[in-house]
């Protein structure tokens, strides 16, 4: 390797870097960082250029690190949050005068539930700060929490890394919504009774959602799907106005059903609770405007509780 020159370097481009590694694709990176993708390109090869070395080799399936970049990741890594980490011991929070935006992954579930309280709590007391919600699979959100690109995940989310701390804020459970006027007026429902309503279908992305699809197939319940939506918002809607049913969490319901013009019914067999946690990566403990939305988000979750 030639002798490199430091002043080529910044941090951006260290970044972009970390980018390309967790998701193996210029086009992802360029998403994640808000970038366009020439931009990333040439980022790679100022990278390139600086460290004398390919650093990903384009395959069929993604973006292979030569060795050069498998030995520069973790040292990068480590850099860049220690960084992070200092300015933020460093900085003073205030959130009355803060300027900032937060990032958050929640499903489209989780923001009916949450995105309403806490719009309002930012606008009383922290009017300057500015939220990103995204949704993003489990299998890449683990190194978003530790680049730093995602700030705080909420939901339930079995399979991060251990070095996302967890603070579980609600144990959850599924349960069948009809509306209030539907024919089918049991207090309780059978496996007869699944099998023979027609149902909303959103598909979601959130593990949770997954675990009660895997659990009526094992009770051998093969759901007459009449509407299959790529998203929740619209769901409640639909079935307040049809005899269509829909599998959703307890919490998401009972905020739902405020106007008293639905029926929340457990169902017929056991599922094992949903533990929701609000989770951030360790190496931003220090970071006190995450520190202090999370405790936002905690307090958020124990009113609800306490409303319900």
């Amino acid at each position: 390797m030639n002798q490199m020159n430091m002043a080529a370097v910044d941090l951006n481009l260290l970044k972009t870097f970390l980018a390309i590694w967790e998701l193996r694709s210029l086009t992802a990176a360029a998403d994640r960082l808000h970038l366009s993708q020439p931009a990333v390109s040439h980022a790679l090869r100022r990278l390139r250029e600086i460290f004398d070395d390919p650093l990903f080799v384009r395959s069929p399936a993604a973006m292979v690190p030569t060795d050069a970049a498998i030995r520069l990741h973790e040292p990068i890594a480590d850099a860049l949050a220690i960084i992070h980490g200092a300015l933020q011991r460093h900085a003073q929070f205030d959130p009355g005068t803060a300027v900032r935006t937060f990032r958050l992954v929640m499903s489209d579930m989780a923001e009916s539930y949450v995105l309403p309280s806490l719009m309002e709590m930012l606008a009383q007391s922290a009017p300057q700060i500015r939220l990103d919600i995204q949704q993003m699979p489990i299998d890449v959100l683990s190194a978003a929490l530790r680049s730093g690109d995602v700030d705080v995940a909420l939901g339930y989310l079995p399979g991060l890394s251990a070095e996302c701390d967890g603070q579980t804020v609600l144990e959850d459970e599924f349960i069948c919504l009809l509306r209030a006027g539907h024919p089918l007026q049991k207090r309780k429902l059978t496996l007869t009774d699944l099998a023979q309503l027609r149902y909303v279908y959103a598909t979601t992305n959130t593990t949770g959602h997954r675990m009660a699809e895997d659990f009526f197939l094992k009770a051998g319940i093969h759901r007459d799907i009449a509407l299959k939506l790529p998203h929740f918002t619209v769901a409640p809607q639909i079935i307040g106005s049809t005899d269509l049913a829909l599998i959703l969490p307890r919490s998401i319901a009972q905020h739902i059903n405020r106007g008293r013009n639905y029926r929340l019914l457990a169902l017929p067999f056991e599922l094992p609770s949903i533990p929701v946690q609000v989770h951030s990566h360790r190496r931003f403990t220090n970071d006190a405007g995450i520190g202090w939305l999370r405790g936002k988000l905690v307090d958020m979750f124990a009113q609800s509780a306490t409303r319900h």
